[in-house]
């Protein structure tokens, strides 16, 4: 396949974007869209240019690096599917894609396609832990966990971090990647002493690095590569405001 490809290039953090078009010939519709861009870089580097800048490490839409958006999507075309997995068999010969970094104001772009996520990080160590002292692995039987409650944690660990939620929101909310770290430690018997510490710490953290807030659209949910729904956020709105009852009472 031919393809015409528009690529936000910033150079730093500070320096002015613009969008610079590229020649994509003989792209291999077997190819992965990072494939692709790292072929790209080789004839840009190859011909004295810098390379476009973009997040990634284990390819395998595990890791969460790797999020761009393509022609206005998080992760691109392919629902369900992260960047590193999506194939070049998902667009057409001679299309133009449009490729840029993350849009959101707790995400400033580092470099092209490179924004910093750091504010995740801070989320989660802001509560996103256990920190009791629960002893060595204990025998699998010992605390009994309804298998809707044990399904329910699995789906929420799934998120892998990669920020297409608040990308796609109007309001850049993280709601959805909050949601889904408090829920799959809260829905458990391990995560019952730090339930409601944990969940206002998180909150309280996410409003102080800058994202929205959520106003029910659900492009978060179709976004998600691990198609986590917003039915978690329903469940931090419930132990929010238990939490927030909670304490005031104690207060």
């Amino acid at each position: 396949m031919h393809l015409e490809l528009r690529v936000w290039r910033q150079a730093g953090p500070r320096a002015e974007g613009r969008f610079a078009s590229y020649d994509a010939p003989d792209v291999n519709p077997d190819m992965s869209f990072l494939e692709m861009l790292d072929v790209v870089n080789d004839r840009l580097e190859a011909a004295g240019e810098s390379p476009i800048a973009f997040d990634h490490d284990c390819r395998e839409g595990i890791c969460g690096a790797c999020g761009m958006m393509i022609n206005g999507i998080p992760h691109g075309p392919a629902g369900a599917t992260t960047t590193c997995q999506l194939h070049m068999r998902h667009f057409r010969d001679g299309d133009t894609v449009t490729v840029e970094p993350f849009r959101a104001r707790a995400f400033p772009v580092l470099r092209d396609l490179v924004v910093d996520r750091s504010g995740f990080d801070r989320i989660i160590q802001a509560g996103g832990f256990v920190g009791v002292a629960t002893g060595n692995a204990p025998e699998a039987n010992a605390i009994p966990v309804p298998k809707t409650d044990a399904d329910r944690a699995m789906d929420a660990a799934q998120c892998i971090g990669c920020g297409a939620c608040v990308a796609a929101c109007p309001n850049a909310s993280a709601m959805l990647f909050t949601a889904a770290k408090v829920a799959h430690l809260g829905l458990l018997p391990q995560g019952q002493p730090e339930r409601d510490r944990r969940v206002l710490a998180m909150v309280a953290r996410m409003d102080a690095e800058g994202f929205g807030g959520c106003t029910n659209f659900g492009e978060c949910q179709a976004a998600c590569p691990k198609t986590i729904n917003v039915d978690t956020i329903a469940r931090l709105n419930r132990d929010f405001l238990r939490a927030t009852l909670l304490q005031r009472g104690v207060d």
